[in-house]
């Protein structure tokens, strides 16, 4: 099995790998456009994403370049901190963090409207001095969130691609981010990561 090759989504060179998607189709063209006119206030509303997911699903904040909580839009170079169940990141007190690295609309094929949010596991923006990566994964690998509306559907994606585990970091955290991303690579993370595509779409 192949990964997909999807507009806007890093090509898949080495690592583990996922396409989690959930679509929704509709006959009535308005109600598609107002269901995608709230799928994407939920997809950037990141603080909110817990609230789709229930119980025992990763909690999301959002940060700014600086390290300030924010709840407004997102940007490049924002940062959003993950605490993920089960044994965070020792050296960031606990939690995983990624950085925005690209926020971008897209028209193709069938597809009206896009949008796509790629992040890449960082530093922890609060301990600058530290320059381990503070995520499960290596520096190498992303997650891309996409939703789409085409003229009869919507659709909710998460594209995790080159998914290796991160060694650069303290002795602890390695262990911790291999077991970890071994989980993930073998279905764990696509597990967590359908709950959201389909808590956006739930209407």
């Amino acid at each position: 099995m192949k990964a997909k090759s999807i507009p806007g989504v890093p090509k898949q060179i080495k690592g583990g790998f996922h396409d989690t998607e959930t679509r929704k189709d509709c006959n009535d063209p308005e109600i598609t456009m107002q269901q995608f006119a709230i799928l994407k206030e939920r997809f950037f509303c990141v603080n909110e994403w817990i609230n789709f997911c229930g119980e025992g699903f990763a909690d999301f904040k959002l940060y700014d370049s600086q390290g300030n909580f924010k709840n407004d839009t997102l940007q490049p170079k924002d940062f959003i901190r993950i605490d993920i169940p089960g044994p965070g990141n020792f050296e960031a007190k606990g939690f995983d963090w990624v950085e925005i690295i690209s926020i971008e609309e897209q028209q193709y094929d069938d597809i009206l409207e896009s949008y796509v949010m790629t992040c890449r596991p960082s530093k922890d923006p609060f301990n600058q001095s530290n320059s381990h990566i503070a995520h499960f994964y290596s520096y190498k690998s992303t997650s891309t969130f996409i939703i789409y509306r085409g003229k009869n559907f919507i659709k909710a994606g998460i594209y995790g691609r080159n998914e290796m585990p991160n060694f650069n970091a303290g002795f602890f955290d390695k262990v911790r981010n291999y077991v970890t991303s071994v989980g993930g690579m073998m279905g764990i993370s696509k597990i967590q990561w359908k709950r959201l595509t389909e808590g956006l779409l739930d209407f």
